[in-house]
């Protein structure tokens, strides 16, 4: 056996693994990039403003980390308008690279620089965590075996109690999220100008649940957690503690979050259907996408974390 976060690690990203032999999210659970170019186009929207704030550099980054199939960097790409597309550098970091059109580029690591906007879209929730339980009184270590059948480890000590104290003190189990807290911090400190976005499905100190949220995802369905590689394996983001690894930042709702960058799901009036019809189809189904996306109850469930940085 083998604690939770090591197991984890081999499940997704060893020879053989989820991830390492190329499953792509898409394949396995529907994600916000899926459901149509809204997402792309709130982006770019968040994208105009800082290269406005920024002066209009001559090159302007969209780093998408953890880009899965590159449904999100495509869209980005293809949906800039011509005078934006011509600065704008698209970048999709994946661990198993996807294949998309010459002009984004592919890579498996973070780029040392970024000018414009970094996005984690559903990225933080696949790094892997250490699981913690009580037992006894006593927070311990849970150790688990390809199968999934778990037993009590050693007691939890050091860094990793000292985040549980902090930043999940009534939890009965949970997740340690110490390295998601270390890679958004990473993340963040390489955006020299611009912003920084974490987008994904996670939770704050007065919301915490007691009993943790690891679970594993396969072929469109939710299944237990077993780490076999068969499957995904995700948990939700500790977002207040990443926003204070890396140095402080907004947490908003992701209806919130279109909301403000002019994303409405409000339907077309009426009239339209007998004087345009195909308008009326074609902004009524605009409509039922924005309103999947910000559905509290689904989609609209992410968190997003959005840092600012210095100008240069």
């Amino acid at each position: 056996m083998r604690d939770w976060r090591q197991a984890w690690q081999a499940a997704l990203y060893s020879p053989g693994g989820f991830f390492a032999r190329g499953e792509r999210p898409s394949s396995h659970f529907r994600t916000s990039p899926l459901v149509g170019p809204e997402l792309a186009e709130a982006l770019l929207e968040l994208l105009s403003r800082l290269d406005f704030a920024l002066g209009g550099p001559a090159a302007l980054d969209f780093v998408d980390v953890g880009a899965g199939g590159g449904e999100l960097s495509a869209a980005v790409h293809d949906l800039a308008p011509p005078a934006l597309r011509r600065r704008l550098c698209v970048t999709a970091v994946e661990f198993q690279p996807p294949s998309l059109p010459a002009a984004v580029r592919v890579r498996p690591d973070l780029p040392e620089r970024v000018v414009g906007l970094l996005v984690g879209h559903e990225w933080l929730d696949s790094i892997p965590c250490q699981v913690v339980e009580v037992h006894s009184g006593q927070t311990r270590v849970v150790h688990v075996d390809d199968h999934g059948t778990e037993a009590v480890g050693p007691p939890v000590t050091g860094p990793a109690l000292d985040w549980l104290h902090r930043w999940w003190p009534e939890a009965e189990r949970a997740e340690i999220g110490l390295p998601r807290d270390e890679a958004w911090a990473d993340a963040v400190s390489r955006v020299r100008a611009g912003a920084a976005l974490a987008v994904d499905y996670g939770h704050v100190m007065a919301l915490r649940p007691r009993r943790g949220t690891l679970t594993g995802y396969l072929a469109g369905r939710q299944v237990p957690p077993v780490p076999d590689g068969s499957r995904d394996l995700t948990a939700h983001v500790a977002m207040d503690s990443c926003a204070a690894a890396a140095g402080g930042g907004v947490i908003t709702s992701q209806a919130a979050a279109l909301a403000a960058l002019g994303l409405s799901s409000a339907a077309p009036a009426s009239g339209l259907a007998a004087t345009d019809p195909l308008r009326w189809l074609a902004e009524t189904a605009r409509a039922g996408r924005i309103a999947e996306l910000t559905d509290p109850a689904g989609l609209g469930g992410f968190h997003w974390l959005l840092h600012g940085s210095m100008l240069p």
